[in-house]
């Protein structure tokens, strides 16, 4: 498969990379300074694009089966404004179309009482703003009504995400965080990543967001 990853110099896009070339899927890694771009595996090549600008979309989206935005930084409005460049350039392609598949927040997953974890008094104020970005995305995605295009959301466990091990091993919910036998919701970008490419492989989870955990 062809599939482009914006945001491919961070923690999970240089890893979605990783886990899709190691398929032998055809990746392209695009990030907005292409010198961010390291230790790609073989034959990946490295591109200059940028996921809120239509006119780069549409540009890497040419021929890919799959787009995947996992991009980051300081601007909250960042991931809603990506989101609808991706699904607007899309839309508007004959023939074939990618799949969206876009790296949310785990701030949006529901807590036991149905409150979002980026509607609680206690959620950190530094993380509000970006939580709320990724929202704003969210509720974008599903907003769309009558739209050709094919998107998933995909949220991390909204606290216990980190680099780690390669497990191969996870479970998937939709809206609560997966927890493990002590209470626990976490997975680790390695297992994230292999999620994520399984969902391009054999889609479950067409146009609504989904979660991970161990």
């Amino acid at each position: 498969m062809n599939i482009v990853v914006f945001g491919a110099a961070g923690k999970a896009g240089s890893r979605i990379v990783k886990e899709a070339a190691r398929r032998v899927h055809r990746v392209v890694a695009v990030a907005r300074r292409t010198d961010a771009l390291k230790d790609l595996p073989p034959n990946v090549p490295a591109r200059l694009g940028d996921a809120t600008d239509p006119r780069s979309v549409r540009e890497l989206a040419q021929g890919a089966d799959a787009i995947v935005l996992a991009i980051g930084g300081n601007d909250p409005s960042a991931w809603r404004r990506a989101a609808q460049a991706v699904v607007e350039t899309v839309a508007t392609m004959p023939g074939h179309r990618p799949r969206i598949l876009h790296m949310g927040g785990g701030a949006t997953l529901l807590d036991p009482d149905g409150v979002r974890f980026l509607d609680s008094p206690s959620f950190p104020a530094a993380f509000r703003a970006s939580a709320t970005g990724q929202a704003e995305a969210l509720d974008y995605y599903r907003a769309l009504r009558g739209s050709p295009v094919t998107w998933t959301y995909v949220s991390p466990p909204p606290i216990h995400f980190e680099p780690g091990e390669r497990t191969g091993r996870y479970r998937t919910g939709e809206d609560h965080p997966v927890a493990d036998e002590r209470g626990k919701a976490e997975i680790s970008y390695e297992d994230f990543a292999i999620a994520i490419v399984d969902e391009i492989e054999r889609p479950r989870h067409s146009k609504r967001r989904f979660t991970v955990g161990y």
